[in-house]
């Protein structure tokens, strides 16, 4: 038998790392007498400047796991995308902050890894579709902003001409 570990095969320690990772970060404490959780990733982003960067650095560990477990790009994409929101969203002074606390993107990805290590064809399959959902999104909010100045530009210069 090989000595070394196949990088494919996620062991259980690979899940309970991540599963830490996002305790810590989105629900290691509760407020008295409600089910609302947070974790140390809002309370980080408060640190003006800094605070946001170090919460996204931490919340690449789970992402790095799914890449180390060779999850599919698809998968792999999404799990950026909830860390992309995360960040964007979070670098709102306090309202950012607020959002973090709800928007728990290690859960979502620690849900991700499970679901892939889990089911790995169902997650590939899902995560596809998602991606191209949001690569239309994308592309409908570039063609809304476009034809959005093309209208304004073209009432302007209408405007001007009177």
């Amino acid at each position: 038998m090989s000595s070394t570990r196949d990088a494919t095969v996620p062991d259980e320690s690979t899940v309970a790392r991540s599963r830490a990772i996002a305790h810590w970060l989105d629900d290691a404490f509760r407020v008295p007498g409600t089910r609302l959780r947070f974790g140390l990733d809002p309370l980080i982003g408060l640190i003006p400047g800094l605070g946001d960067i170090v919460g996204g650095l931490l919340s690449t560990y789970i992402v790095i796991e799914a890449l180390r477990t060779k999850a599919p790009r698809a998968l792999l994409l999404r799990m950026l995308g909830n860390l992309g929101v995360d960040m964007l969203l979070a670098a709102v002074p306090i309202a950012g902050d607020l959002f973090d606390a709800g928007w728990k993107a290690n859960s979502r990805n620690l849900s991700l890894l499970r679901q892939h290590i889990e089911h790995p064809d169902e997650a590939r399959a899902a995560s596809r579709v998602f991606v191209a959902m949001m690569i239309m999104g994308v592309a409908l909010v570039v063609l809304g902003t476009a034809l959005v100045s093309f209208l304004t530009l073209r009432w302007l210069l209408e405007a001007l001409a009177y």
